[in-house]
């Protein structure tokens, strides 16, 4: 069984290096690309008035790496602001760009999903969040439940677009390995993180049968998305390493 990994780069060639020195079969076929924003001028507006944030959510790893590849060469993250982090990823993604552990806000280990909601359970009982000042960072568009939450109790909430979500452009070693999932679908099992990519894969493959093929997602809305397009075997799996490397050994 080949193990096909749709993150974006570089995490799945990482994610690729650590399934392989545990002996698993794995490709990249990234589903989703990673653009700067179309404008970065905002993200560097924010960090300018990053003392002043009460809380700054990243929706992803992703969202931490491109809003820190625009911090000013003299700026920090700033005491007394709380960084707040969807899942594990994210959470490490903010450890490596220097925020304290003490600062990060994320849900535990033991969290049965890692989303905006099981965020706002951490997030709700911190303080009150009437006047405070709250900053999401994102791609271009993105889900609103936890600007509604924040909003609904009375946070002074505001965007900022770190990035682009982009259709994947695949080379030839894509196209190839996209065939041959395409012809030994049950040969092969997928590791979904995005329904974007889901999406991306169907209008890549259109008309494919995978009925056979079988996939790992680790959200509720990406695996109702992959048994649309058509998955026979959709299995929930949360989206840490350690959990994915289970359930591949479990079977």
């Amino acid at each position: 069984m080949r193990v096909l990994v749709t993150r974006p780069q570089p995490q799945a060639d990482e994610w690729v290096a650590r399934l392989r020195a545990e002996q698993v079969d794995a490709q990249a076929l990234p589903l989703l690309e990673i653009g700067d924003p179309a404008d970065a001028g905002p993200v560097r507006a924010a960090w300018r008035a990053l003392a002043g944030e009460a809380l700054v959510v990243f929706v992803s790893p992703n969202a931490v790496a491109r809003f820190f590849a625009l911090k000013p060469t003299d700026a920090a993250w700033p005491a007394g602001t709380r960084a707040g982090a969807t899942g594990p990823g994210t959470s490490a993604a903010l450890l490596a760009a220097g925020v304290p552990a003490s600062a990060i806000v994320e849900p535990p280990a033991e969290a049965g999903q890692f989303d905006s909601e099981a965020l706002w359970a951490c997030l709700a009982p911190l303080r009150d969040w009437r006047g405070a000042r709250v900053l999401i960072v994102r791609g271009e568009g993105g889900r609103d439940w936890l600007a509604a939450a924040l909003q609904a109790q009375g946070a002074n909430l505001r965007f900022v677009e770190a990035y682009r979500r982009i259709a994947p452009r695949l080379d030839a070693a894509g196209r190839a390995l996209l065939a041959d999932a395409i012809a030994r679908p049950a040969g092969h099992l997928w590791l979904f993180s995005s329904s974007e990519a889901v999406g991306h894969l169907g209008a890549l493959a259109p008309g494919a049968e995978w009925t056979q093929a079988r996939a790992f997602a680790s959200h509720p809305r990406i695996a109702a998305t992959a048994r649309t397009l058509g998955f026979g075997h959709v299995m929930q799996v949360g989206p840490a390493f350690s959990v994915v490397l289970q359930a591949l050994r479990e079977g």
